[in-house]
This record gives C-alpha cells, sequence and structure tokens, in this order.
C-alpha cells in the first residue's frame, strides 16, 4: 500500500507528534512524506519528498498572528500550482495533518482524504469552545484543510474520534525531575516583552524558549534561548512549570510529565482559544495576555504545588491501525461534484487572503 503523510509545518506541533507517526506509518506500507509551511523551527528526522511553501500564518510579537506578514508572506499563485501538481492519485491512502496543498489537491481529484489531526478534534462539536465567537477562525478551521473523514487529538476524549495526546517517545520515556526552573515558550511575544513581565517575577528563574533570537543571552532571571528541540524537552523533563501559548503539543506534554501549566492563548487564534477553554475546563490558569497587570497571578502560579493529573496512554499504534483497517483501500468520494472543487482551488489564484478568509466567514 503506497501512503502520502501530508504535515503542517506551521509551528513545531505538527512534525512534533509526526516523529512518533512516521515510524508506524513506514510498517504499513510504502510511505511518502509531504510539508508544508515556513514557521517550523523542528526538523524531521526523515526524508520529505515534496516541501512547500504551501499557506503559513506568521507569529507576531505582541501575543497574536501577524496580519500584515501573513499577508506578504502569502503566495496565492504559487499555493494554486503547488495544489495542481500533487500526484494524490498514485496513493491508496491520504493521511492530512491539517496541510492545506494535499487537501485540496485531494477534493480537486475527488481523492479520499483522511484528517489526523488536532484541529479535527478542536472543531467537533462537542469539544470545549470560548464563550467568544470568532466565525472567521471557525471557517479557517473548517476550510483550511478539507477532508472527508476526521479523526483528532485534544486534551480530552470527547467525542468517538477523538483521542488523547500523542505524546513524544522522547518525553514518554524521560525521567522527569525538578531542578527549580520554569520553561518558557510563547512564540508569539518578543523576548523584550517576556523579559518585561517575568524579570518582576521573584525568586524565579525562567528559562525562555526564543522564535525570534538566534543566540543565547541571559536578562537577570531570565535565560533566553534559541528553540532547539533536545533543549527545550531536556528544560521542560526537568522544569517546575511551564509557561506557554495554548497550543496543543507543549501543554498535553507538560501535564503527563506532571508539570504545573499556566497558558496565554494567541490573541486572534481560535484553535488556541478553544484550547484555553479547554484547559480552563480541566483547571489549568489561563491568561487572556502576557502583561504587567498579570504579574500577581504569574507569582501566585509560580507559588502553588498544584498540577493537573492526566492519564495519556500510548494508543498511536492503535488509532494508525484502525484508519489504516477502515480507510487503507480508500477509493475516489462523490462528496464533491465534478468541476465544483477546480473551480473552488482555481479561485485561490485570484484573490487576496483577506478576501478568501472573509468569505469562509460569510
Amino acid at each position: 500500500m503506497k501512503i502520502l503523510y501530508a504535515i503542517q509545518g506551521t509551528g513545531n506541533g505538527h512534525l512534533s507528534r509526526a516523529r512518533d507517526i512516521i515510524p508506524i506509518l513506514q510498517q504499513k506500507g510504502e510511505l511518502d512524506i509531504l510539508v508544508s509551511g515556513i514557521q517550523a523551527d523542528v526538523e524531521l528526522p526523515y526524508p520529505v519528498k515534496y516541501k512547500f511553501r504551501g499557506l503559513s500564518f506568521i507569529f507576531g510579537k505582541n501575543g497574536g498572528v501577524d496580519i500584515l506578514a501573513t499577508y506578504k508572506k502569502s503566495n496565492l499563485r504559487q499555493l494554486y500550482k503547488e495544489v495542481k501538481s500533487l500526484p494524490v492519485e498514485e496513493y491508496d491512502l491520504v493521511i492530512n495533518d491539517f496541510e492545506p496543498v494535499s487537501a485540496w489537491a485531494c477534493k480537486m481529484k475527488h481523492k479520499a482524504c483522511i484528517g489526523l489531526s488536532h484541529q479535527a478534534a478542536v472543531i467537533n462539536k462537542k469539544s470545549p469552545k470560548p464563550k467568544k465567537k470568532d466565525p472567521v477562525g471557525k471557517a479557517v478551521l473548517n476550510h483550511y484543510a478539507p477532508v472527508t473523514a476526521a479523526y483528532g487529538f485534544h486534551f480530552g476524549a470527547y467525542d468517538k474520534n477523538i483521542f488523547t495526546p500523542v505524546i513524544r517517545s522522547q518525553v514518554r520515556e524521560a525521567k522527569a525531575e525538578n531542578k527549580g526552573h520554569y520553561t518558557v515558550y510563547l512564540p508569539a511575544y518578543s523576548d523584550e516583552k517576556i523579559v518585561k513581565v517575568l524579570q518582576a517575577i521573584k525568586n524565579v528563574q525562567w528559562e525562555v524558549f526564543s522564535k525570534h533570537s538566534k543566540k543565547e543571552y541571559q536578562e537577570k532571571n531570565i535565560h533566553i534561548r534559541p528553540i532547539q528541540n533536545e533543549r527545550f524537552i531536556e528544560s521542560m523533563v526537568s522544569c517546575t512549570g511551564i509557561l506557554c501559548g495554548a497550543g496543543f503539543e507543549t501543554p498535553a506534554e507538560a501535564l503527563y510529565l506532571k508539570k504545573k501549566v499556566m497558558a496565554i492563548p494567541m490573541k486572534g487564534q481560535y484553535e488556541q482559544q478553544c484550547n484555553a477553554a479547554a484547559l480552563k475546563e480541566m483547571g489549568v490558569p489561563v491568561l487572556k495576555s502576557l502583561k504587567k497587570k498579570h504579574i500577581e497571578k504569574i507569582q501566585d502560579w509560580a507559588d502553588s504545588k498544584q498540577f493537573i493529573a492526566v492519564n495519556y496512554s500510548n494508543s498511536t499504534e492503535r488509532i494508525i491501525s484502525m484508519i489504516i483497517k477502515k480507510h487503507g483501500q480508500a477509493t475516489a468520494k462523490k462528496n464533491v461534484q465534478p468541476g465544483e472543487a477546480i473551480h473552488s482551488v482555481k479561485k485561490l489564484k485570484h484573490k487576496s487572503l483577506g478576501t478568501i478568509l472573509n468569505q469562509l466567514a460569510e
């Protein structure tokens, strides 16, 4: 069986999860890997057959997505060419981790596309949602990488096709300890912003993994380090607690390691707002932003000894086997009318990113 595994390359979580999924897929058939996106700091230790620019959202430095930078970096004509050129029809099975090129290529060619991602769980009606509605953000999650069947990972098994997180073997096999420092991963904030707030927290040593710095340096009680996978895992495994965005993999791995977690969701990022709602429901403290007015809350969290107990068993191989058994010989789906998908993809060439997102929200 010939399998295409397509992975979103924006952020590090998708690629981190893929490190454990890829070896299992390699045992199931002849595997090709596709990665699209330009915002990841983690490299895959496996050969990538298709490397595409795709459609990436660019992190800003004030707690959210940089819309202007995202627009400037987007190349919709190139995206259309990538979609059109990908030979998805050559594969018996396409597994998609929120990756737009393969998803739209499958839709164009009436090919089944099996979603296996955190986003598939987030958009499920039974998963926790924030009180504040975000129609544009919801539309992006629903239409960014359309699939014909969806299986998801989340902080809890909220529905029958939602599973608990894939914990990387590097983390699962590590021996957790407490060396007294706190690990920080807030890629949507500048180093200056992080230092300005955290230096006010007394008697705490912070190890900040920065998306904006290429060098390592010290600012009072704050150690700034460039993002590097092994160093980050080492810091996380040996920390007292983790202050991070409301992504998925980092909070999930921290909870698995029995670490204290405090989360700050990215502004204007619906997926992280949904994650924050789920974490809050579990009892994890959540801040709206990283500002001086929240210093007391951060200090109280640092002084506390509370952590949230979870049970994240290793079920990755069972999930992959189930998907292979159910969809391994998947044939073309008839959920898209002839010409409809081609027309939808062609429109990408002629519209700005903002126009596309606005239309999705209508």
